[in-house]
């Protein structure tokens, strides 16, 4: 199911409506692309109530001290696993359940109508495969699937769940507030009894199918993106401040290839001095208007 309801503006940088005229340039980039590349980042999905880390007064840095965990602490330490593993647990049932927005939804019917050749995200909350987009890559991994560190076997993340609650029958902890990945904010006290099961095959340890903070794109992911922008003739940014390298190298590949770039994000971008198009406006409001 989808939620047509008005969007969650609570994470959303304030800006202001659409301009007739961007809307405009926006319409002519769309119309003059035949095979549009497009990468997605946390800001299409703050529109669907989950928060990204960077935006202006309303992020997770702008609004609190805390950093996502690094994947060398994820591995190193048993008590680090412990913490992030209780606070997704906590996070996971309203996590799971947020919708895809107009964004999302458009995408999807770009693909559906062909003018859309492939969709990159950089988010991990399955939002585009809600909406139904099927030529599409999660760069960064996706919260809801889980694998074992030593010997790769995979599970859904709400069977992990279900493990969680049969490890932990008496425990609970009241949760202050929601990070952009899923977890929520508990303290150490709240965490110390947590159980974490091991991996059903091995005993290896369990991490979901996400790039964390330090770790890298698999190669063979990152050649695969490549080869399908080879393919495109423009490139659409949406949602992204294009911080993170790992998505930042198409866009200057792009530029290498000489393709036409326009940026719909709320804010400044990485892209800004070289891109064809800068559109400071939600992209659940102004993508709906092009057709």
């Amino acid at each position: 199911s989808v939620s047509r309801t008005s969007p969650n503006l609570a994470f959303v940088p304030a800006c202001l409506p659409p301009d007739p005229r961007e809307v405009e340039e926006l319409q002519r980039f769309v119309s003059n692309s035949k095979r549009l590349f497009v990468m997605t980042g946390a800001g299409i999905s703050t529109e669907s109530g989950i928060p990204d880390y960077r935006s202006e007064g309303v992020g997770l840095y702008a609004r609190t001290d805390r950093r996502p965990i690094q994947h060398a602490e994820f591995v190193r330490s048993a008590s680090a696993r412990q913490r992030y593993w209780a606070r997704n647990f906590v996070g996971w049932p309203q996590f799971s359940s947020h919708q895809p927005n107009a964004a999302h939804l458009v995408l999807r019917d770009w693909e559906k109508l062909g003018k859309l050749h492939w969709l990159v995200t950089q988010n991990v909350d399955a939002l585009h495969a809600k909406a139904g987009s099927q030529r599409m890559t999660e760069l960064h991994g996706c919260t809801h699937r889980v694998f074992c560190l030593a010997c790769g076997d995979q599970i859904l993340r709400s069977e992990l769940q279900e493990h969680f609650k049969t490890l932990n029958p008496t425990w609970k902890a009241e949760a202050f507030g929601v990070a952009p990945d899923g977890d929520v904010f508990l303290t150490d006290e709240q965490v110390r009894d947590f159980q974490v099961p091991a991996c059903r095959k091995c005993g290896g340890i369990l991490k979901p199918d996400v790039t964390f903070f330090g770790d890298t794109v698999s190669r063979e992911k990152v050649n695969f993106v490549h080869q399908r922008l080879a393919e495109s003739d423009s490139m659409l940014v949406a949602g992204s401040s294009m911080q993170v390298y790992s998505g930042y190298r198409f866009a200057l590949a792009a530029r290498e290839k000489q393709l036409p770039i326009a940026i719909l994000n709320i804010g400044p971008t990485r892209l800004d001095h070289f891109a064809s198009l800068k559109l400071n406006s939600r992209c659940g409001e102004l993508l709906p208007l092009i057709v």
